[in-house]
């Protein structure tokens, strides 16, 4: 299968009203709002979208409240993905009724599967769907990397499987994914800070974080990598580096500071919900100045 979804995909956070029950309305909003600002496409209900507190039902109402907003202006990629297979494929089956352009599918977390079990799970997920499927390698949240032959096993043998999100980290695993991989098979960056390097060993892009403040810098620098110009890239890089390190303070993570960022840039998304928290007024004050440094605010 051959698609391609773009340079840059958000990882969309999802609204909440003051109860904290998803605002369909706001996601509409903040779907085209993102769009209009540099997405090619949007994750909606990954990790950054809260995925381990939002229900099924809520799930699949976001998908089809996204996809009917942005319409054929941007790809809708599902976060179906959980660390059950049965409960993987059933909404992966789900969401394909939904409208969406395609599914991601996030590596097991908890259970630690070997390798042999995290590709079953994939395919399984894979199967369920006739969509394009993005599989998605995070282990600092998973607690297990799915290596270079995993990808690689995926991307050769189950046809639907045609990029992954990369966020180990780990340059060479990726370079080895980029070397072996069937041709058309996409790489995406899945850690704002490592995109440059990424696509200097063969990445497509990214689904970024970030792009909720920055959009317009972050498509311009992967556009501008891919058209050679590589020092206006890297400059673009250098620029984003505060932004970078403000959404993802140690203390309270994403989606909590991109959700403050947004606020402070004039789209407020609401809270999050427990067990995360928002930031202190300390980190919020970490997160201005980052955003007045980088020039949005």
């Amino acid at each position: 299968m051959t698609v391609d979804f773009g340079n840059v995909l958000t990882a969309m956070v999802t609204p909440f009203d003051a109860e904290l029950q998803v605002d369909y309305d706001r996601a509409q909003a903040l779907a085209v709002y993102l769009t209009e600002r540099g997405s090619d496409g949007l994750v909606v209900a990954g990790t950054t979208g809260e995925s381990p507190t939002l229900t099924a039902k809520e799930k699949l109402q976001l998908w089809r409240a996204v996809k009917e907003a942005v319409g054929n202006r941007a790809a809708v990629i599902a976060g179906t993905g959980s660390n059950a297979t049965a409960d993987t494929v059933e909404l992966t089956r789900a969401a394909s009724e939904t409208g969406v352009d395609g599914v991601m599918l996030v590596g097991p977390s908890y259970n630690k599967p070997p390798q042999s079990g995290i590709f079953e799970h994939f395919k399984a997920g894979a199967t369920a769907t006739d969509l394009p499927v993005i599989i998605y390698n995070v282990p600092g949240r998973t607690g297990k990397n799915i290596s270079a032959a995993t990808t690689l096993k995926c991307a050769r043998e189950v046809p639907n499987i045609v990029a992954v999100k990369e966020a180990s980290g780990d340059l060479e695993q990726i370079s080895e994914i980029a070397a072996g991989r069937p041709e058309n098979f996409m790489i995406y960056s899945g850690s704002d800070e490592f995109t440059l390097p990424i696509l200097a060993v063969g990445g497509r892009g990214v689904i970024s974080v970030v792009s909720h403040v920055v959009g317009p810098q972050v498509q311009e620098m992967v556009a501008a990598f891919r058209a050679g110009n590589t020092a206006r890239a890297a400059e673009l890089h250098h620029q984003m580096l505060p932004i970078y390190r403000a959404c993802f303070l140690p203390t309270s993570c994403n989606p909590s500071c991109v959700k403050r960022a947004l606020a402070l840039c004039g789209f407020d998304t609401g809270g999050v919900r427990l067990p995360l928290t928002m930031p202190t007024e300390d980190e919020t004050a970490q997160i201005r100045a980052a955003c007045e440094k980088v020039g949005i605010l």
